[in-house]
């Protein structure tokens, strides 16, 4: 999911104190040399630091079980960016044919974590760059703007975050306080109260008027409870 290293410092001084203690996964090539499956952060600190050996464990398999191991590995990596641990999920399903379970398992998630991630894989392109842009790395914030309706919705919070500087609990009140409340009818005199409350906001008076003469044929009809 990642093309580029990273920043290797804290490896390198891993290795320096002790030593490479996870072997490099590596498969023979014709040419004599060795493709690495898994381990190139560890090799290329290794290089740094100037060894002139590296632990490794021979395999034997074909490309797509290289390309496999290799994006399991990366998927384990702490430092990945949400958007990049998303696209390795949805490689692992569309290209290997896992599923959510399944990856759970591999990496170490719980499925419904895997699941939310990979709601972040469907976001549109346009609204990931502008997330990029906005410098939004809080995986709980990517997933409520990911959880809006439109497009539209997207790129005008991703503004007020940039703007205002918003966070995960911020941008659940702000949701909390757009959605629109359940309509309610109250009646009330001295001798009872009624209330009818709707599923919707906005109700016209003729489903007002139609849902209290429904009321009243279930009062005669003895369908209504105590």
């Amino acid at each position: 999911p990642r093309v580029e290293i990273g920043d290797l410092s804290d490896l390198v001084a891993s290795i320096r104190e002790k030593g490479i203690l996870e072997p490099l996964l590596v498969r023979p090539q014709e040419n004599g040399r060795f493709l690495i499956i898994s381990g190139e952060r560890r090799y290329r600190a290794a290089l740094i630091v100037g060894l002139r050996e590296v632990p490794c464990i021979e395999m034997d398999v074909d490309d797509q079980a290289v390309a496999e191991i290799s994006l399991i590995e990366n998927l384990q990596r702490k430092d990945l960016t949400p958007f990049e641990e998303a696209q390795g999920f949805k490689m692992l399903v569309e290209r290997f044919g896992y599923t959510h379970e399944e990856i759970a398992r591999k990496i170490g998630k719980s499925r419904s974590s895997v699941t939310e991630t990979l709601a972040l894989a469907e976001m549109p392109e346009e609204i990931k760059e502008l997330c990029r842009r906005a410098d939004i790395q809080s995986k709980s914030v990517l997933l409520q703007i990911a959880r809006l309706k439109d497009v539209d919705q997207m790129r005008a919070l991703i503004e007020r975050i940039r703007r205002e500087g918003l966070r995960r609990d911020d941008v659940r009140r702000q949701k909390k306080a757009r959605r629109p409340r359940p309509f309610v009818y109250r009646y009330r005199t001295a001798e009872f109260r009624l209330e009818v409350r709707f599923k919707k906001a906005d109700v016209s008076r003729e489903e007002l008027l139609d849902c209290l003469r429904r009321v009243a044929e279930a009062i005669e009809r003895s369908e209504v409870s105590a």
